[in-house]
C-alpha cells in the first residue's frame, strides 16, 4: 500500500484511516507510535504483523482524558488520579486493571491490566479526538530496532505496511514514557523514561523500580521487559564516564572499519579523530543525548562500512536512568572498558 504523509491540518484524513482499522503512526512529545483504534482487534492484530511485534508484548493505550481510561479500567486508585492530574498530558503511562472484556487479548497480552497514556503531544490529542476512540501505540518501527523519533523513520521501517503517518517533526524527548504499574498494592516502575522516581515519589510517596527479569514463558506488563530492543546492526559500546577516549579514539584507528562515535560536542571537539570515526553528536547534556540517541543508533544503522559503534554513558539518574536503560539494552550490556580494555 502507499503510505501517506499527513501534514498540519490533514488529522481528519488520519483519524478517518484509524476509523477504518488502518495504520497510521503518530507523533508523541518522546517516539512515534503505531496508531489503531484500541477497540478494533482485527486492526490492532495487523500493528503486530506490520512491526513484527510478538504477541504476547502488551499495547500502551492512548487517550485524550481521563474520562477516556474510566471506560475502560476496573478502578482509578486515587493515588493514580493525583498522578494523572500532575503529569498528564506528560510522559508517564500507568497500569490499571480493566473492566472484564473491556478490551481485547491482543491489547493486554492476555493479561487483566492495560497501559494508559495520555501524550503531550496536541496533533495526537486531536487524532484521537477525531477518531473517537483510545489508540494504541507501540513505538513505529520494526521490533526489536532503535526507536523512530521523526517521521523519516517510520516511513524507513514501514513505508508500504501502514496506510499513514501523522508528521510534527522531531520528537522532544526522543526516550519512551515510564511505565508505572498501580495494578498492585505497591506502585513499580517497569520502565523509566522522563517522569522520574523522585518526580512520582514527591506526588504519592515512596515506590519501587522494577528489578525483575521475565522469564522464556512470562507475559510482561509492559513493553520493553522482555525482548531485546533498539537494537542496531553494529555492535554498541558503552563508554562510561571514567573511561579514557584517548584510549577508545586509539582502538577507533587501528580497526579495518568504520566506527561511530556517539558523544557531547565538547568530547567530539577535544579529540583528533581518525578517519574512520564517524562522529554524531550527543549534543551539550543528558537531556540533548536522550532526544538524540535514538536518531544516532539509526544513521549509523543506515551505514554498512559501520560495523561498530561507540556511545557515551551518562550518570544513571534522573531523565540519565532512562537514557541508560536504553543504552543498556542496545549494546546488550556491552562496555567499551570490559569487552575491549580487559
Amino acid at each position: 500500500m502507499d503510505t501517506r504523509i499527513f501534514r498540519s491540518g490533514e488529522t481528519d484524513q488520519a483519524a478517518a484511516a484509524i476509523r477504518r482499522g488502518e495504520l497510521v503512526a503518530f507523533p508523541t512529545e518522546t517516539v512515534y507510535g503505531l496508531g489503531a483504534d484500541a477497540t478494533n482487534e482485527e486492526a490492532v492484530k495487523n500493528v503486530y504483523l506490520a512491526k513484527g511485534r510478538p504477541s504476547d508484548n502488551p499495547l500502551i493505550v492512548h487517550v485524550n482524558s481521563v474520562a477516556m481510561v474510566e471506560q475502560y479500567a476496573a478502578e482509578i486508585p486515587a493515588n493514580a488520579r493525583k498522578l494523572m492530574a500532575k503529569f498528564w498530558p506528560g510522559s508517564l503511562t500507568i497500569i490499571l486493571k480493566i473492566k472484564k472484556n473491556a478490551l481485547s487479548k491482543t491489547v493486554t497480552g492476555g493479561l487483566k491490566t492495560v497501559a494508559f497514556r495520555f501524550p503531550d503531544c496536541q496533533p495526537t490529542l486531536d487524532l484521537i479526538e477525531k477518531a473517537g476512540v483510545p489508540i494504541v501505540g507501540p513505538s513505529a518501527n520494526t521490533s526489536g530496532k532503535p526507536s523512530p523519533t521523526t517521521a523519516q523513520h517510520v516511513y524507513h521501517d514501514l513505508h508500504g505496511k501502514i496506510a499513514g503517518i501523522l508528521d510534527n517533526g522531531p520528537t522532544r524527548v526522543g526516550v519512551e514514557s515510564t511505565v508505572l504499574d498501580m495494578s498492585t498494592d505497591q506502585p513499580v516502575i517497569l520502565r523509566p523514561g522522563a517522569v522520574t522516581k523522585k518526580d512520582i515519589e514527591g506526588v504519592i510517596g515512596s515506590i519501587d523500580l522494577n528489578h525483575h527479569k521475565v522469564g522464556k514463558n512470562e507475559i510482561p506488563k509492559a513493553p520493553g521487559m522482555k525482548y531485546k530492543h533498539y537494537a542496531p546492526k553494529a555492535q554498541v559500546y558503552i563508554v562510561d564516564p571514567e573511561t579514557d577516549w584517548d584510549q577508545v579514539v586509539a582502538w577507533i584507528k587501528k580497526q579495518p572499519f568504520d566506527v561511530g562515535m556517539m558523544a557531547e560536542e565538547k568530547i567530539l571537539q577535544r579529540e583528533v579523530l581518525p578517519m574512520n570515526a564517524i562522529q554524531f553528536s550527543l549534543g551539550k547534556n543528558v537531556q540533548d543525548a536522550s532526544a538524540r540517541l535514538f536518531d544516532g543508533l539509526r544513521q549509523f544503522d543506515d551505514q554498512p562500512n559501520v560495523k561498530a559503534i561507540v556511545t557515551q554513558a551518562f550518570p544513571a539518574h534522573d531523565l540519565g536512568g532512562a537514557y541508560m536503560n536504553r543504552l543498556n539494552k542496545s549494546a546488550g550490556g556491552m562496555h567499551f572498558a570490559q569487552a575491549i580494555l580487559k
